[in-house]
């Protein structure tokens, strides 16, 4: 009888001696390791936090309101800007460059300055600076109210009027008879339709304002509706009618108006009274 096969043994291997100390031990370094870095980075961080202000208040670090270049301030804005902004926004004390909202900070600085019509483009430089680009309001008449003269845009946003001497307000067309006072502070809208029509009259005459000697516009009522009356004109009085772009059926447009009142300004005519509401028809009734 044949005896079965014998089975032959499993082999195992046994680890060496120390070998799972080994195993223990390097793992264990290697949280060390871990542990060592993570101090390391804390301590940066603490570090940090007590010379950073020092290292960040050096000039590189900063932008200085000396070091904001502002394009775009035309002639007729005779204040420091730039300085009103900053000090208004409370940024002239000098800016972290590693500020993210640094450009959008400066743009609203000057976006709430009441010159300011668009912040266009704001510019980070190196070394510190910063190129702020701007569009401003341009003054097109003086609205008279009580104890003086108001200054406004083509819009008829109300502008710095401290800004203009009296000798400086004089240079533009004025307009009378408004009743009402700003509804806002200086960069808001005045908030009444007679000064908006005022302003796109003195904008339409334009230059031909002090040409034809006119001094002021004012509304008045006639036939039903309000038109403008200009005085002055070499001591005659003319009915404008309705303001640019409100005109009415059968009325002629404001180019057709200033164009008649040249013409009547190169004859010399003595008449005291012009209406510019009805066609031109060679000769005008006072």
């Amino acid at each position: 009888m044949n005896a079965p096969p014998r089975r032959k043994p499993l082999a195992v291997e046994l680890s060496p001696p120390g070998a799972n100390v080994s195993f223990v031990t390097q793992r264990r370094a290697g949280l060390i390791a871990i542990a060592v870095l993570a101090a390391a980075v804390a301590c940066g961080f603490m570090l940090w936090d007590q010379v950073g202000p020092r290292v960040r208040s050096q000039g590189g670090y900063i932008l200085q309101p000396e070091s904001v270049e502002l394009l775009g301030c035309p002639a007729w804005v005779r204040c420091d800007l730039k300085t009103e902004a900053l000090r208004n926004a409370s940024l002239d004390g000098g800016l972290p460059l590693d500020d993210p909202q640094l450009p959008m900070r400066l743009a609203r600085a000057f976006d709430m300055h009441p010159w300011v019509q668009q912040v266009l483009s704001v510019k980070l430089r190196n070394p510190a600076g910063a190129v702020v680009e701007i569009l401003c309001r341009e003054p097109v008449a003086m609205v008279g109210v009580q104890g003086g003269l108001l200054a406004v845009s083509a819009e008829g946003i109300v502008l710095p009027s401290a800004d203009f001497t009296a000798e400086l307000a004089a240079e533009y067309p004025r307009i009378s008879g408004v009743e009402s006072s700003p509804l806002g502070p200086e960069g808001s809208p005045w908030g009444d339709p007679i000064v908006e029509e005022g302003a796109a009259l003195a904008v339409a005459i334009g230059p031909q304002w002090q040409a034809l000697e006119i001094v002021d516009c004012r509304p008045t009522m006639e036939r039903g509706r309000r038109m403008w009356e200009l005085s002055g004109l070499a001591g005659r009085v003319a009915l404008f009618g309705s303001a640019p772009g409100r005109e009415v059926a059968g009325e002629p447009l404001a180019a057709a108006k200033i164009a008649r009142l040249k013409a009547i300004g190169a004859t010399g005519q003595a008449t005291p009274a012009v209406d510019l509401t009805q066609p031109d028809s060679g000769a005008d009734g006072s």
